[in-house]
């Protein structure tokens, strides 16, 4: 973990003001960071993945989180402006702005949804891409979530079931939360942020030993996340169906690596060995102690440490 060296806010339009952050070498190879969530925004502790030594790493607090404005936990701020191709355009305009003609990029969970995204976009921008805890969003990744996963935790899911309110739809409860957490009364949407996030560390939190998010317990960090979450997962990231899988094909000449954990029951590694297959300028490692997060594993290297090892394999090369 290192202090920034600069940073500031930049204007994307629409009223959407971004908050970045640079760390590292100020003259090292470029190295973006994609966060997670939706929603989780950006912290010192991202520049593990990489030596600061020899990279200049770019935090980015995506739209509504973070220190970026307007904060979505305020429950009357528009998410009309809010969608992937928003977020993308965003990239592009940071790299721009800090005067970067080709980036290492870095995402986990959502992130590396919002990385792919990215790179087959603009293939040429991107010079090597490492995916930590794969995802693409999908319909069908979501309805995993939010109901599959009920046989995995039946008593977790019907509590989290309920709290959706009597007229939900039990098989697309990413939007029955997005309407709550929309709901004015702040008894309202602060209920549903609190049963989402306890969802979500129920999903997340597989690995023995696992403790609960502590960034819960901040009402403005929880209403933030499941304000976003729900957005983006009750639009399917607002992607066609098997778009990132389907464009693969643009991505071959990228060097890059995928980390995914075979704990992580929330992101089932198919989605990662689907990927490779199509991906094949890129190495997967899938680690049998590991779950969804960076620090979770069982007598074996995390997520962290193995991504880290993919950034500095990527530099040398």
């Amino acid at each position: 973990m290192t202090a920034p060296h600069a940073d500031g806010m930049l204007d994307v339009g629409q009223g959407q003001r971004l908050y970045w952050q640079a760390h590292g070498n100020p003259h090292g190879t470029p190295a973006l960071v994609l966060h997670g969530g939706p929603g989780s925004g950006c912290h010192p502790g991202w520049t593990d993945f990489f030596d600061t030594a020899r990279h200049r790493v770019i935090l980015l607090d995506q739209r509504g989180c973070g220190r970026s404005t307007p904060p979505a936990h305020d429950p009357t701020t528009d998410l009309t402006a809010n969608t992937t191709h928003h977020l993308v355009a965003d990239i592009e305009t940071l790299r721009t702005h800090l005067g970067v003609t080709t980036w290492l990029v870095l995402g986990a969970s959502w992130g590396s949804t919002l990385a792919l995204a990215y790179a087959q976009t603009h293939p040429t921008r991107v010079h090597g891409l490492v995916l930590v805890a794969v995802t693409t969003t999908t319909a069908a990744e979501v309805h995993w979530i939010t109901h599959d996963m009920g046989r995995v935790f039946p008593e977790e899911w019907d509590r989290f079931r309920h709290a959706a309110g009597p007229g939900a739809d039990p098989h697309d409860l990413a939007t029955a939360y997005a309407r709550l957490l929309a709901d004015p009364d702040p008894r309202v949407h602060q209920a549903a942020a609190r049963a989402w996030c306890r969802w979500e560390d129920t999903h997340v939190r597989t690995v023995p030993g696992a403790r609960p998010n502590p960034r819960y317990q901040d009402p403005e960090f929880r209403m933030t996340f499941a304000r976003l979450v729900t957005h983006y997962w009750s639009n399917a990231a607002f992607l066609p169906e098997g778009r990132l899988l389907d464009g693969a094909h643009t991505l071959q000449g990228i060097p890059g690596a995928m980390v995914h954990g075979r704990l992580d029951i929330s992101g089932p590694a198919d989605t990662a060995v689907n990927l490779a297959r199509r991906w094949t300028t890129a190495d997967l490692t899938i680690l049998s102690g590991a779950g969804h997060t960076a620090g979770q594993a069982t007598g074996e290297p995390t997520l962290l440490e193995a991504a880290r090892a993919a950034t500095d394999r990527l530099a040398r090369a």
